[in-house]
């Protein structure tokens, strides 16, 4: 049995507002997909985004040499395809040039049958005032629990 990958952009919810959400595949070269299989990849400080052909790319994306590759190993930061259908190419290319919205990564997976997933969203940055209040909802929440906990 294969174990579970589900790499997560944890900073992404509190540096972005996501508006809209996306699952694309990704082109791997062989090596790199078995160091996501190992769970050897980070998705913190990668975006996406657009070539001239209008071909939609994830950049910074850190994948770890895999250990047991000799001279075919990949490049550990670098530009990897993503993989959508023309409709939801256009509708992003459209919604990034006209508004001013990021694609950013939420989280790496692998389904199933193998393939290795990119979730993508559309995100509008927040700024300091917003990240503050998430700060504090999450301060309340916790003495909140605490108290709670105490009383039962």
């Amino acid at each position: 049995m294969q174990k579970k990958v589900n790499i997560q952009n944890k900073k992404a919810r509190f540096e972005y507002e996501i508006l809209d959400t996306y699952i694309a595949g990704i082109q791997l070269t062989g090596t790199e997909i078995k160091s996501i299989r190992e769970s050897k990849a980070r998705i913190t400080e990668s975006f996406c985004e657009f070539n001239e052909k209008g071909e939609l790319f994830v950049i910074n994306m850190f994948i770890e040499q895999y250990s047991y590759g000799s001279f075919y190993n990949h490049r550990s930061k670098g530009e990897r395809k993503l993989l959508l259908q023309k409709k939801e190419l256009k509708k992003l290319r459209k919604e990034v040039q006209n508004v001013g919205l990021t694609i950013i990564p939420l989280k790496l997976f692998v389904t199933d049958k193998g393939w290795a997933k990119l979730q993508i969203g559309l995100a509008k940055g927040k700024k300091i005032y917003d990240k503050r209040q998430v700060l504090k909802d999450r301060d309340n929440k916790k003495s909140l629990d605490r108290i709670k906990k105490n009383y039962s």
